[in-house]
């Protein structure tokens, strides 16, 4: 007789503004990190730690979520629940569970330390963390929820909401909560490494630069994850991105298969802000300096990715992290060229509107 794997589910229900118009977000977002199936009402979200069926049914969405284990049914939830009530903004959002979110140590936070803090380009810095155990940043997703508590205070890290979502501290334990990804994992040391692009601007606020530039060995901060961004596997990959993606970029290239051919088009502000890459692959790498462009230059890294993507082939894996409007472009690119969508990751890490 052969036994079944044991699954664990969990039932929900969102009513928001307007049922229909948050499907479609749902799916045009969750394409990028799990494999989505479509009908006029209902999606599927299939991904490694578990699939979301989601139902359209007059003005609410049935969910039913179905994972292998209990720490990864939790992170759908959580998962599913910060993305609805995200896409929903300003409007009306009601989210309840079958069974209430429980109130204990979240299954996917690592607390870290501060173990030094160096410049490695004249606006990147690179800050090192060790922790208990790294083997779950292994081979795995390359981006992390950064925790930072206030200095001089005791972290408080965040809980679950009955709701799904992530039930963080205020007042005086308000975290700083940024995105980031793990440049490097260093088993043997316990270290992961987080490159931190330095970009002072009069008048907007950068903590998360800032936290980097001010660390010190000892302070405490946690990550939630990993996930998103996982590693691609192809013997071909071209890889498009700014600043914002170098981290990603450089940790694919170095964790390739020796042999894997990669393309990397990059644009930085100066030749300064060129980094080595080392691999065990075989990477052509194009440096884009934005302080060589003609005045009336537009849309370099867009074009240059542009022509990249044309004279590629069906099995080359195409992966695109930069401005959110060049992403849209270079996105319809590949939609008209029916490229496998398990051969390519195309994000937004920054918007223009809101630099």
């Amino acid at each position: 007789m052969t036994m079944q794997a044991e699954t664990f589910k969990l039932s929900g229900t969102a009513r928001p503004k307007n049922a229909l118009s948050m499907l479609d977000e749902i799916c045009e977002h969750f394409v990028e990190h799990s494999d989505v199936e479509r009908s006029e009402n209902f999606a599927r979200l299939s991904s490694p730690i578990g699939n979301a069926d989601i139902v359209l049914r007059e003005d609410r969405l049935l969910i039913e979520l179905t994972c292998p284990t209990k720490d990864t049914l939790h992170l759908t939830r959580n998962s599913i629940a910060e993305h609805l009530f995200y896409f929903a903004g300003d409007d009306p959002l009601e989210l309840t569970w079958t069974d209430p979110a429980p109130p204990a140590v979240l299954p996917n936070l690592t607390e870290v330390t501060v173990v030094s803090a160096e410049d490695v380009t004249p606006h990147m810095r690179r800050v090192k963390f060790r922790c208990e155990d790294v083997s779950r940043f292994i081979g795995a997703g390359m981006h992390v929820r950064m925790l930072v508590p206030p200095r001089g205070r005791e972290p408080v890290w965040p809980g679950l909401r009955d709701d799904g979502r992530l039930a963080y501290p205020t007042g005086d334990d308000e975290l700083l909560v940024r995105v980031y990804t793990i440049r490097a994992v260093d088993a043997e040391r316990r270290e992961l490494w987080v490159d931190f692009l330095q970009h002072p601007i009069p008048g907007v606020a950068t903590p998360g630069a800032d936290f980097a530039r001010d660390a010190q060995p000892g302070d405490k901060a946690a990550f939630l994850g990993p996930g998103g961004g996982s590693l691609p596997e192809a013997d071909t990959i071209l890889m498009v991105g700014d600043e914002a993606a170098l981290p990603a970029i450089a940790r694919i290239a170095a964790e390739v298969p020796a042999g894997t051919r990669m393309k990397a088009i990059i644009e930085v502000e100066e030749a300064a802000e060129e980094q080595p890459l080392p691999t065990a692959g075989i990477l052509e790498t194009q440096w884009l300096h934005r302080k060589t462009y003609p005045a009336d230059a537009k849309n370099v890294l867009r074009n240059a990715a542009n022509e990249a993507i044309k004279a590629t082939d069906d099995s080359t894996f195409v992966w695109v992290a930069c401005e959110k409007e060049d992403v849209r472009t270079l996105r319809s690119l590949m939609t008209k060229r029916r490229h496998n969508k398990k051969l390519m990751y195309i994000a937004w890490y920054w918007a223009r509107e809101r630099a």
